[in-house]
């Protein structure tokens, strides 16, 4: 399978179906030793791509909680006293 550039790079949904249907041809079975290394390693590479995906979610919803926080503890919320 061809290497994708970073213009080519799937978005996370692309990405994680694509995962699947490698998955689900792997259980299939019926495929040489080499086509199954070849999906396993495009497997290996759109869970990496996914993962970079939550990373990146999980740093932009951490960037928001943070700019938050202060704003709820200025209007005295009950839940962060001080």
């Amino acid at each position: 399978m061809p290497e994708q550039n970073a213009n080519d790079r799937p978005g996370y949904e692309q990405a994680r179906d694509q995962l699947a249907e490698l998955v689900k041809r792997l259980e299939a079975g019926g495929l040489t030793l080499e086509q199954s290394l070849e999906l396993w390693e495009r497997g290996e590479q759109l869970a990496a791509i996914c993962e970079e995906w939550l990373e990146g979610a999980r740093a932009r919803l951490a960037a928001v909680t943070s700019q938050q926080e202060p704003d709820a503890a200025r209007d005295g919320d009950p839940a962060r006293p001080f």
